[in-house]
């Protein structure tokens, strides 16, 4: 990892920057492939998922036949532990509900707000060397909540054309509407336009590498809705001498293996913190399956010292972490004062992978610095907030005059008029 002690705040841009491709550097490829699929429907998408998937697929959709053959393949063990976490989002996703909020703001001028699903969701799910089953769990349950009508799951097929039992399973359990068997920009793509197997839907969800993002920020063009840019995984931890340097490192190490483009920092005020954990890291690493990925994710990451706490929340404010982890003994300082980040560990005991998994928060969050704008995925994330208003004579009487004037003053004269034929009608 590289090591930086001190860094100017001039530098920090610099020194903070995250390791992907801009959208100008994917932007030509995705617009392609979304053309083809616009008008080639099921066809392109076939092409593109035997172009980058390595296989030829006739079917895009998951047959019940292959959903209940994966409930058997799933072992008990596994079984148990998506149950554990699934109630635990349940419990933490369900508590988010708000009544309906109903107020008169002046006498006989009635306003209220209410939440409504928004009906057709997709949810992109990657799989590859990873197969992430988990964040069906983070997205298929609080859209479920919800009450979101149709929820539709893109993900890609191995070489032989099929999915993961973990990921078909958990879909099921959840109440996935329907299963499409594509992944990549073409997956996004088919749910942005709609084609012959995938449906159209009103906002995508969910993670995947930077051509992933890119495409769901290009679906904004065609006027579907997405969740947030959510790209490669990134952790920043800010530890002092009370943090387990063993722990810090297993938590830099398991944001690692995500992806070679996933980036960790460990922030300190301890230079011994530092060295310690660069040595754990180096020997934890040499047993992992997963080596080769997270020693390129580790060759991008940082080991930065600071000199005091200040100096350490106002640079991880600049940097907006997706997952940030606090391991200090003056833990209030940085809960206090953290501004920008996606989710929030504290203490030595308190992983990222808990976050991850099964301790209820989401973990589709957002990435390259955007949290200081977005927030993650929540149960209002597949809501829309309408708002209501009903108006009594009595009512038009008090507040209509100063839609008048109002009116008059901005040169609408037909909002005016809508006006003062009620008012006369009330004389």
């Amino acid at each position: 990892m590289n090591k930086v002690f001190k860094p100017k705040k001039a530098d920090w841009k610099t020194l903070l920057q995250r390791p992907t491709q801009s959208v100008a550097d994917i932007e030509d490829t995705v617009t392609t492939i979304f053309n083809e699929v616009e008008s080639g429907g099921d066809a392109a998408i076939q092409r593109f998922t035997h172009q980058f998937d390595k296989v030829n697929l006739n079917k895009l959709l998951v047959t019940t036949e292959e959903t209940v053959a994966a409930q058997a393949a799933v072992s008990e063990e596994l079984k148990a532990a998506i149950h554990l976490a699934k109630a635990n989002i349940e419990c933490f996703h369900s508590a988010q509900k708000t009544a309906k909020i109903e107020i008169e703001t002046t006498q006989g001028v009635h306003c209220w707000q209410e939440k409504r699903p928004i009906q057709k969701v997709g949810l992109y799910i990657p799989g590859g060397t990873a197969p992430l089953f988990s964040t069906i769990l983070m997205l298929a349950i609080p859209a479920t909540l919800a009450g979101c009508k149709e929820i539709v799951l893109c993900t890609p097929p191995n070489e032989g054309g099929n999915i993961h039992p973990a990921i078909l399973y958990t879909a099921a359990l959840c109440g996935v509407s329907r299963i499409c068997k594509v992944g990549g920009i073409q997956a996004i793509a088919g749910m942005t336009f709609g084609t012959e197997q995938i449906p159209k839907v009103y906002k995508i969800f969910g993670p995947g590498n930077q051509y992933v993002t890119v495409a769901k920020q290009i679906a904004t063009k065609y006027g579907v809705a997405i969740d947030m840019p959510a790209g490669p995984s990134e952790l920043l931890i800010m530890a002092d001498d009370s943090a387990n340097a063993s722990f810090v490192a297993s938590d830099l190490l398991s944001q690692a293996e995500h992806g070679a483009d996933s980036q960790v920092i460990l922030v300190s005020t301890s230079k011994a913190m530092i060295e310690a954990v660069e040595k754990e890291v180096q020997m934890q690493i040499e047993e992992l399956p997963r080596k080769e990925i997270a020693q390129k994710a580790i060759d991008n990451s940082t080991l930065i010292y600071v000199e005091n706490h200040q100096t350490a929340i106002d640079l991880i404010n600049a940097y907006g972490p997706e997952h940030f982890i606090v391991c200090v003994k003056d833990e209030e300082f940085y809960l206090d004062h953290t501004q920008n980040a996606g989710s929030v560990f504290i203490g030595n005991y308190t992983p990222e992978s808990a976050g991850d998994y099964a301790s209820g928060t989401n973990h589709t969050l957002p990435t390259n610095g955007y949290s200081k704008q977005y927030s993650g995925v929540n149960l209002d994330s597949f809501l829309k907030s309408m708002t209501f208003q009903k108006i009594t004579k009595q009512g038009m009487q008090n507040i209509g005059n100063a839609i008048e004037v109002m009116a008059e003053a901005e040169g609408l004269q037909a909002h005016k008029n809508a006006v003062t034929l009620r008012l006369n009608s009330l004389k």
